[in-house]
Parts: structure tokens; sequence; C-alpha cells
């Protein structure tokens, strides 16, 4: 199915941002040798604000390497490396088209499956020094999406990322990203948020969200 480029992990560090000292853990670098994959994180790896980031249904963010090429063009003056949009796993063949929220994978001995889209937040913005970003990332619809850990175990750069089934109701990442996104949902749109709220795995935040709108 896909494979993992690179596994970034990063600790919390404090940074000036617009006169305030702000904790953040988007800072990734690119890891050597095999990391051990938890249910929250990875060896290595935590996150500043625990609120809005890492838990259960964040436990690893996966970005797909494919992008990089778009955001090369995007953002000239960056030397962008693996792990600069804060992912964990940067990815070989998994878009945001193909993956539903619920599919699951093994990676080497670990199993996890997959539960959102990344929404970003301002900490994008002082990742790359530009409050711009945050709207941009948004809108290109290159998303990435996260996942919760079933089984634990080591994970490295170069291990296969195999699919263990896909969820029946398959909904895309890239259509939970259009209809979070959808001033108004038409009748197919209608039909795609109950399947979506029928995912053991999608989170219950994103389904109040969905619920919501259904009652519009």
């Amino acid at each position: 199915m896909g494979k993992i480029i690179s596994v970034n992990v990063g600790l919390p560090r404090h940074v000036m941002w617009h006169g305030h000292d702000v904790a953040t853990g988007i800072f990734k670098e690119p890891v050597k040798g095999r990391v051990f994959l938890h249910k929250l994180d990875l060896d290595g790896d935590r996150q500043a604000d625990l609120t809005v980031h890492g838990g259960e249904y964040k436990a690893v963010y996966c970005y797909p390497g494919e992008h990089y090429a778009y955001w090369k063009k995007e953002l000239p003056g960056y030397d962008l490396t693996a792990g600069n949009f804060g992912e964990n796993f940067t990815t070989e063949g998994l878009l945001e088209d193909a993956i539903h929220i619920g599919d699951r994978f093994s990676i080497g001995p670990a199993e996890v499956v997959v539960t959102q889209p990344r929404l970003p937040c301002y900490k994008l913005g002082i990742r790359f020094q530009s409050d711009a970003i945050v709207k941009r990332f948004l809108a290109s619809k290159r998303s990435g999406f996260y996942l919760a850990v079933t089984r634990e175990g080591e994970v490295g750069a170069g291990d296969e990322i195999k699919e263990v089934s896909r969820e029946p109701n398959h909904v895309s990442i890239s259509e939970i990203v259009r209809l979070y996104l959808a001033k108004e949902h038409k009748a197919g749109d209608i039909e795609m948020v109950r399947r979506a709220l029928q995912v053991t795995s999608f989170p219950e935040s994103w389904k109040e969200d969905f619920r919501a709108s259904l009652a519009d």
C-alpha cells in the first residue's frame, strides 16, 4: 500500500511568537533507527498542548511526502525537509483521496487505524514564521491524517504500511475535509456524513460537528 519515508519526533520547546512565549511540539526531526510506537505517542515525541494535540485519536500524524513538491513551489524561500509540517511519519503511497477514516494498517509489528484529517492551528505559522501558512495549508486540501494505535511496536523509515482492512463506510480523508469546509451539504453529502458517523474510530468531536450540520 505505502511506506514510511521518515520517522520524525521532537520534544516541546518555547519560542517567542507575536510577543508571547509559546510552548510547541511542532518542530520534528528525522530519527535514525527504529522507534517504539506507544498507544499515545512515539519515543522521543511529545505535544505541548494536550487539549488539542496528541491523545488516543492523534497518536501519530502522517503527511504524504508527495506533497513536498507542491510546497517547494509554493514556499520557495524554505529548505523543506521531512518533518517540516509537524508530521511523525512522512509517507509514500498514501494520499488523502485513497485513505478512509477507519482504514486499518500494519506497520512492522504495530497496527494503526485512521481517525481524522489534520486541521492546522496557529503553531504551523510558528514553524514557518508566517500566519498566512495556516489558511494556505487548509486551502491546499493537503491535510495529512492522524492515526490511533491499536497495537504497539517498533517502527522505522522504510517500513511498509500494509492494509489490514478497509472501512466499509469508505469516507476518504479528502471528503471529510471537503464536508467540513462546505458552506452547505448536497443530498449526496448528507448520506456521506451519515456514513462517517458510523465509523467507530472517527472522534466524537468531529461527529458532534457533523451532527450539527445535519440538523441545520
